[in-house]
């Protein structure tokens, strides 16, 4: 049941950074001139015109979610700390994976990158540095 509710904790510990990075962003890069991005059509209208810069912090957003989500379970000492991290990364992979299907005009370029690099290996670097000890060993 511990493991459950942490779990359930570190879904949305990770939704809640994902969410603060992606408006962080918003305020370090401007929409194109004349599109709303908070919705899901004038995102897919906004996509042809968008840079590189454009997807740095949903990169951010996505990869550091995921690490903070694994990283508190980890941290909790649940049973199986591996295998919750890693579901962890499976769920916001998951949500990569929705946003993907909701919004095909996203380059394949970010794709690849975010699907391959911002969920399951993040979510083992959280699981690595929820479990591992820092600085001088114990006697």
């Amino acid at each position: 049941m511990k493991s459950i509710l942490y779990s359930v904790l570190g879904l949305v510990l990770g939704a809640l950074t994902n969410g603060f990075i992606v408006q962080l962003g918003s305020y370090f890069v401007q929409a194109p001139a004349g599109f709303d991005l908070t919705t899901e059509q004038g995102l897919a209208k906004a996509m042809p015109l968008m840079g590189v810069e454009h997807f740095v912090f949903p990169f951010l957003a996505h990869s550091i979610g995921t690490l903070v989500g694994a990283y508190f379970v980890s941290k909790m000492k649940v049973n199986r700390p591996l295998l919750t991290s890693i579901a962890i990364g499976f769920a916001f992979l998951a949500g990569g994976v929705m946003m993907v299907i909701m919004l095909p005009q996203t380059p394949l370029w970010f794709i690849l990158l975010d699907l391959i690099l911002a969920y399951l290996p993040m979510a083992y670097i959280g699981y690595r540095l929820g479990t591992t000890q820092w600085g001088p060993a114990e006697k």
